[in-house]
């Protein structure tokens, strides 16, 4: 497998530290608000990741953290006037929801911020004393804003970026041009505009946890490097997140674990493109967002998932209702092939022929042909068009006028690759839409009633009763094997 590497910006032969053993860590969400649809990119695109290591025999470790404590949760805390436990809790609760939605399998840890503030503060311990850390002002209230009468000052502790010489080496950009565009904020004490929050004091109506440096709580950056380094060890197989990440999530979590411990971080780093409206990137700050709630409400969670994996996943993608509609109507052309096959094999031969030995060649480079996609940096369109290949190529046979010119064994082996390959993208999970349920007593009732109308070739009555059917939700097809019945 190959895998484009942001560290190197070159595609690199994957090779895990350990032959068989893959630990990945994925950056979550901050839990302020639901999640949008560019959100859920990484959470679909790196779910598959897992799912086809999976497929290919690797043991995954999964790690996806929580951000449970930031500016911004503070800040919708303050707004619905509730803590910010509550806030966390409640939108980790709807991340749930939405994740369930999507198909994304449960990750082998999903650490929380809040939970690991031990390790956060031994890790800033150990960079302060190695040199790379500073704390900043004096405790008072103006330059910190937490001083009051009789209690001890709180301070303010950074990393001090001039201090790692390697700073900039993911974002490929020297720190001389990093700092052009840099400032210090208002309150802020650090040496250099670069320099970047370890630790923040608390401000009034803040949750704060208590160390040497006073009150105060996690910066963002070292959050993640704390989770890394506790549920996964000091370096990793593969780190992933959203474009955006790159500079300066990622790039601070780099400086501050490596110059820490005085190992690399992470082997690999994978970043997905932006989900554009308009060709801009959706973004909530900006104002252009649509939340994976809204769309799911709308077309249903499955579409979104399709929608994302459709593309390569380092490509930008241009987000509309139009670009669901056709990830819906793709999703349904899956599903009416899934329902065909089961309708079809209690009908085909017995028989193999000649024509079975081609066609069973045809399906086994067709998982060649996925594999080969996806071990090409996780080309997942390239996968998606293997899946359609067996579609087109089976419904064909399936489809001949003659007979169905295919053996209930092909059959069945074209079943099983068609939903192996479609369980690793995390499609075809709607047991519903699938025709694998059974249809109620009172909708046999009726198709029962329509096939003696049609057998007396009381036509009128057979068209009333597949309306009333349709009106119940479902389709009903007449083919060469008989009637078929499925959920709308």
């Amino acid at each position: 497998m190959k895998i484009f590497n942001t560290l190197t910006n070159t595609k690199e032969d994957f090779v895990p530290i350990t032959p068989g053993e893959v630990k990945i860590y994925a950056c979550g969400p901050t839990v302020y608000n639901y999640i949008h649809i560019g959100n859920a990119r990484p959470v679909c695109v790196f779910d598959t990741l897992r799912r086809y290591l999976e497929y290919r025999g690797w043991k995954v470790t999964y790690a996806q953290n929580y951000t449970d404590v930031d500016d911004k949760i503070i800040n919708a805390a303050n707004e619905e006037k509730i803590s910010t436990d509550e806030i966390a809790q409640k939108y980790i609760r709807e991340y749930q929801v939405d994740a369930k939605g999507l198909n994304i399998l449960e990750a082998t840890y999903h650490p929380k911020a809040t939970e690991n503030v031990d390790e956060i503060i031994e890790i800033i311990n150990l960079l302060e004393k190695k040199g790379y850390a500073y704390s900043a002002g004096n405790g008072t209230e103006t330059e910190t804003g937490t001083a009051e009468e009789n209690e001890e000052p709180s301070y303010d502790v950074y990393f001090e970026t001039k201090k790692f010489a390697e700073y900039g080496k993911l974002s490929h950009m020297p720190l001389e041009e990093l700092e052009s565009g840099a400032r210090i904020a208002t309150g802020e004490l650090k040496r250099n505009p670069m320099d970047f929050a370890l630790w923040k004091a608390a401000k009034p109506n803040e949750p704060y946890w208590e160390s040497k440096w006073g009150k105060g709580r996690p910066g963002w950056h070292i959050e993640c490097s704390a989770m890394v380094r506790k549920y996964l060890g000091n370096t990793i197989d593969i780190h992933c997140g959203g474009q955006d990440l790159i500079f300066p999530h990622h790039e601070n979590e780099i400086a501050q674990s490596e110059a820490a411990w005085g190992e690399p971080f992470a082997n690999y780093w994978m970043h997905n493109g932006y989900i554009n409206i308009n060709n801009k990137k959706m973004s909530k700050s900006e104002g252009n967002f649509f939340t994976v709630r809204e769309a799911a409400n709308k077309f249903g969670y499955e579409p979104i998932r399709f929608m994302l994996l459709a593309a390569h996943y380092r490509s930008p993608i241009n987000y509309s209702n139009e670009s669901l509609s056709q990830a819906k109507a793709a999703l349904e052309r899956l599903y009416n092939f899934k329902r065909s096959i089961k309708f079809s094999l209690p009908n085909v031969s017995d028989r193999c022929e000649e024509t079975d030995c081609k066609l069973k060649e045809f399906l086994d480079g067709c998982e060649t042909a996925f594999i080969e996609s996806m071990d090409d940096d996780l080309n997942t369109a390239g996968a998606m068009a293997a899946i359609f290949d067996i579609v087109k190529t089976i419904n064909q046979h399936l489809d001949e006028k003659s007979q169905m010119a295919i053996s209930k064994q092909t059959l069945n082996h074209a079943a099983e690759i068609f939903d192996k390959l479609n369980g690793v993208l995390g499609l075809l999970n709607d047991p519903e839409n699938s025709g694998d349920n059974n249809l109620p007593a009172d909708v046999l009732d009726i198709v029962e009633q329509r096939n003696l109308a049609r057998e007396r070739k009381d036509y009128d009555t057979a068209d009333e009763l597949r309306g009333k059917i349709n009106s119940m939700g479902y389709t009903i097809e007449e083919t060469r094997g008989g009637t078929r019945v499925y959920k709308s």
